[in-house]
């Protein structure tokens, strides 16, 4: 059988947005492809606000959801295979639903490890001449 993660995303989007609700989902942002903007990833995880009224060209198919959004005023391209969604939920009481693994899924063992950000020495910031 084929997995039922893109039907249940599909079916609880419809039902939170029918209910008046704000959509969110919660993405595993260190599964391969995940396509979001890192510096909004806290602990591996970024919360996406799918609403209508949020997004464009919103497109949830049996492999990944996509669309395209304004992060700090700058407008970018998401991609997220269905596996790395692992909950989708109404942001006003939290309706919704955590997924489970499912077959197919990728083993969190085989997904690479967060990129490190880099340090900053600590102390004032100085400017130098540079001739």
């Amino acid at each position: 059988m084929t997995p039922s993660r893109p039907y249940l995303m599909r079916a609880l989007y419809e039902w939170i947005q029918d209910n008046d609700s704000t959509p969110y989902v919660l993405v595993d942002a260190n599964i391969l492809e995940v396509q979001v903007p890192q510096e909004h990833v806290n602990d591996g995880q970024i919360v996406l606000n799918i609403n209508a009224s949020a997004v464009r060209d919103l497109l949830i198919d049996n492999q990944a959801m996509s669309f395209s959004a304004r992060f700090s005023g700058v407008t970018q391209n998401i991609y997220v295979p269905i596996v790395a969604i692992l909950a989708i939920y109404a942001k006003e009481n939290g309706e919704g639903m955590v997924f489970g693994s499912e077959a197919g899924a990728p083993d969190p063992s085989d997904t690479p490890p967060p990129p490190k950000k880099e340090e900053r020495p600590s102390g004032r910031p100085s400017l130098s001449v540079v001739k």
